[in-house]
């Protein structure tokens, strides 16, 4: 699974339109394969600016598979000309979780690595 992050930068006074065409637009990404979850949240000091969490399962879901739909020429006429400048989307994979739900362990430096820390 991997996670894309991309810092959206909308021009001043647009905010709820902004909004309102992106409650439109979560429709069409996660009719999608490979769609996970999304999380659009609010910067609490600017409320020009957003960042945008998508969860997909594997990263071609979004590079091919919804980058190269129509549907993402929907989600491009909704919401790109909210943006100025244009954001950067980039893809992560997990490299450490800490949560409740977390279970088992994951490598970090080729190290494996649980809550309690470096475990060999």
């Amino acid at each position: 699974m991997i996670l894309e992050s991309a810092a959206l930068d909308v021009k001043p006074g647009q905010e709820a339109a902004f909004e309102m065409a992106f409650g439109e637009a979560k429709h069409i990404i996660a009719s999608l394969p490979g769609f996970v979850s999304l999380e659009l949240h609010r910067c609490i000091e600017a409320c020009h600016r957003y960042l945008l969490l998508v969860r997909w399962e594997h990263l071609e879901d979004h590079t091919v598979g919804f980058r190269g739909s129509a549907r993402y020429q929907q989600w491009r006429t909704l919401l790109h000309h909210f943006y100025d400048p244009f954001p950067v989307v980039e893809p992560h994979e997990c490299a450490l979780r800490l949560s409740e739900a977390c279970v088992g362990t994951t490598q970090h430096s080729g190290v494996p690595f649980n809550l309690r820390g470096p475990t060999r």
